[in-house]
């Protein structure tokens, strides 16, 4: 996984080096952005990277959300099976401005979800609404997109923690991707040129065609190793193992937009919510 940096007592997950050859290999970063990516609305965590977001339907009244990795919980790694949910936090984030200035300390409520079963996912609900956090810095949420993304997409992983953006393609979808006891579900992988490092767990992964959200940054092979810590390898539906040295991967995020409700509650009871259950 993007390895947390500060709270070294969970330090964790991801880097990035030499690529092995793709199986599909997709357009390799010549797509122009069609909008314009920038800081604006990313946080950084003590240990991480993150970023406010909505969903299609989130009103300028609820309450806003961060969006994370379920690694990157000031309370330590979920384990494997293990859903958090609804619980008191007082977490601070840095709100950065397009140029990647902070502009605000915005603090939790509490932790919406968390975990790192089938996905890699943390949602944070501020004490600031949307309307609020726009009128009072000019920053809006990104919104979640709703859909699949798709192969060949360009994209940006925008870290708010290191203030640094890496650009590069859809390279593919991982049936499984294993990472000691944790695996995750149809995880999206890079192409090379996002050789993501520590810290930048937790940022999100934007189209550039919409400006949405499709991914959030979580892990990658670093070492060559297999399925072990710092080192996920891929599972075919029929059980095959790849490893590819270097190549990193994110967890989508269009699962989690059917599971909030209104008044941006997460609601794992919704039509259409497969986010894990405690």
């Amino acid at each position: 996984m993007n390895k947390p940096l500060a709270g070294a007592a969970f330090a964790l997950l991801l880097t990035g080096a030499a690529a092995s050859p793709a199986v599909a290999q997709a357009p390799r970063d010549t797509v122009a952005p069609a909008v314009a990516v920038n800081f604006a609305g990313t946080v950084a965590l003590s240990n991480c990277s993150g970023s406010v977001v909505r969903v299609p339907n989130s009103l300028p009244s609820d309450p806003a959300l961060v969006l994370s990795n379920g690694h990157c919980l000031e309370s330590g790694m979920p384990a494997a099976g293990q859903v958090v949910k609804d619980k008191v936090s007082s977490r601070s984030f840095s709100l950065l401005n397009a140029s990647g200035s902070k502009v605000a300390t915005l603090r939790a409520s509490k932790i919406s979800y968390a975990t790192m079963t089938d996905t890699d996912i943390s949602i944070y609900q501020l004490t600031k609404t949307y309307a609020q956090i726009s009128s009072q810095y000019g920053i809006s949420a990104l919104t979640l997109n709703d859909a699949h993304p798709v192969q060949g997409t360009a994209i940006k992983v925008v870290s708010g923690y290191w203030k640094r953006t890496y650009s590069c393609n859809v390279d593919g979808f991982a049936y499984r991707l294993k990472e000691g006891e944790w695996t995750w579900k149809d995880s999206l992988r890079y192409t090379s040129s996002c050789n993501t490092i520590g810290g930048t767990s937790g940022s999100p992964v934007i189209d550039t065609t919409t400006g949405k959200v499709v991914a959030v940054n979580n892990t990658g092979n670093e070492d060559g190793g297999s399925c072990t810590m710092n080192n996920p390898c891929e599972v075919s539906e029929s059980g095959a193992v790849t490893v590819r040295q270097g190549i990193n991967y994110a967890q989508q995020t269009y699962i989690v937009v059917p599971c909030v409700g209104p008044g941006n509650t997460i609601d794992l009871n919704r039509p259409g919510c497969t986010l894990p259950k405690p």
